[in-house]
C-alpha cells in the first residue's frame, strides 16, 4: 500500500458462506466464502472504534446493537446488510478463501471532506479527484495482486452536498431545488465520473477480474428527492444533534447548555427509521438498508448485475 495514500481505508471484514440458490439464465449465485471490504466511515463496521475505543459513544448503536458498535450510525451499514444477505457466518477466512471472496470499496467522502474543510476552493476540490483516484486505483492493483482475488464490487460516492456537516458549514453555497448544496454535489459527480473511467481502465488491465461499478450516488440522492415514497421525513435534517436549521450545531454525543443552564449530552431523534442523516455526516440504518436494497439488485451497477452475481465478468 502507498503509505501516502489519501484515499481514507478503514478495513472492516465480513467472511461468509452461502449455498448455491437459484440460477439465472445459465449462471448460478456465486459462492463467496468471505467478504474484505476497504473504505472510510460509511462502511467500516468497527477498525476506527478498535484503534480509539474511546472514539464513539451512546447512542450510536441504539437501534439495532443497543450500544456503540463501532459503526457511524444507528445500526446497521450497507456492507452490514451485504453480509446478511449471505448464509451461514464464517468467523475466520481460509487461505484459499481470498482468492474466491468478494472485494468491497466504498471511499471518496472523506477525501473530498478534507479538501472542502482545509480552506480548498471548490475547484481546487475538484482538481483533486484525478489524483485520489489513481491512488485507488494503484491500491486496487495491489490489492489484486497480493490476494489473487478476482470478484470486485466499487462504491462510488454519495452526494456529499446533501450532508447536514456541508449544508451547517456552507450555509452561502447555491441550494438545488430539494435544498442541497450543489456545488459540492458536482464535485462529488466529477469524481464518480472520473472513478468509473478508471473502473474501465481496471477491467482492460485485469480481463478476468470481475469489477462491477456501484452507483451508490443515485441510490443515496433519491432519498432526499422523494423521501415520502420511501417513508422517510426531513432527508436534510440529522436525526442525533443539536441546534440549527439541519440539527448540527452540536454533534451527536456531544454535551451542551440549554437556554435554561442546564448541561445536556446530545442525543437520537424519537424515530430514527424515519430519518435519512444519522449525525449529520453519515446515514441512518434505515437509509443504509434503503440503499442496500437498491444496488443489491443490479439496477444501479455497471453492468447492471446483481450483488448475487458479482463473480461473473461479462461486460
Amino acid at each position: 500500500m502507498n503509505k501516502k495514500c489519501v484515499v481514507s481505508l478503514c478495513i472492516a471484514l465480513w467472511c461468509v458462506t452461502i449455498t448455491i440458490g437459484p440460477v439465472f439464465g445459465s449462471e448460478e449465485e456465486c459462492d463467496f466464502p468471505a467478504i474484505f471490504n476497504f473504505g472510510d466511515s460509511n462502511s467500516d463496521t468497527g477498525g476506527l472504534a478498535s484503534a480509539f475505543p474511546a472514539f464513539l459513544n451512546p447512542p450510536y448503536g441504539d437501534t439495532f446493537f443497543g450500544e456503540p458498535s463501532g459503526r457511524f450510525s444507528d445500526g446497521r451499514l450497507i456492507i452490514d446488510f451485504i453480509g446478511k444477505s449471505e448464509k451461514r457466518l464464517r468467523l475466520t477466512p481460509k487461505e484459499e478463501d481470498f482468492k474466491k471472496a468478494l472485494y468491497t470499496f466504498d471511499i471518496g467522502q472523506n477525501d473530498l471532506g478534507q479538501g472542502f474543510f482545509g480552506n480548498m476552493s471548490i475547484q481546487e476540490v475538484n482538481a483533486t479527484a484525478p489524483d485520489i483516484v489513481n491512488t485507488f486505483s494503484n491500491n486496487f492493483k495491489n490489492i489484486y495482486n497480493i490476494s489473487g482475488g478476482k470478484s470486485f464490487w466499487i462504491h462510488n460516492t454519495g452526494p456529499i452536498g446533501c450532508l447536514p456537516y456541508i449544508l451547517e458549514n456552507f450555509q452561502s453555497a447555491e441550494r438545488d431545488e430539494v435544498g442541497c448544496a450543489k456545488p459540492f454535489n458536482e464535485v462529488a459527480q466529477y469524481f464518480n465520473h472520473v472513478l468509473k473511467q478508471a473502473v474501465a481502465q481496471l477491467r482492460n488491465d485485469f480481463p478476468s477480474a470481475s469489477i462491477t461499478y456501484v452507483d451508490v450516488y443515485s441510490a443515496k440522492y433519491s432519498l432526499f428527492t422523494h423521501p415520502e415514497k420511501y417513508g422517510f421525513e426531513q432527508p436534510l435534517v440529522a436525526c442525533c444533534g443539536y441546534g440549527g436549521k439541519y440539527n448540527y450545531s452540536v454533534g451527536c454525543g456531544g454535551t451542551t447548555t440549554t437556554v435554561n443552564g442546564t448541561q445536556i449530552t446530545v442525543g437520537s431523534c424519537r424515530r430514527p427509521f424515519v430519518k435519512v442523516n444519522w449525525d449529520g455526516i453519515h446515514y441512518t440504518e434505515a437509509a443504509n438498508k434503503h440503499v442496500f436494497d437498491k444496488i443489491s439488485t443490479g439496477a444501479f451497477s455497471h453492468p447492471p448485475r446483481p450483488l448475487k452475481r458479482a463473480c461473473y465478468n461479462s461486460y
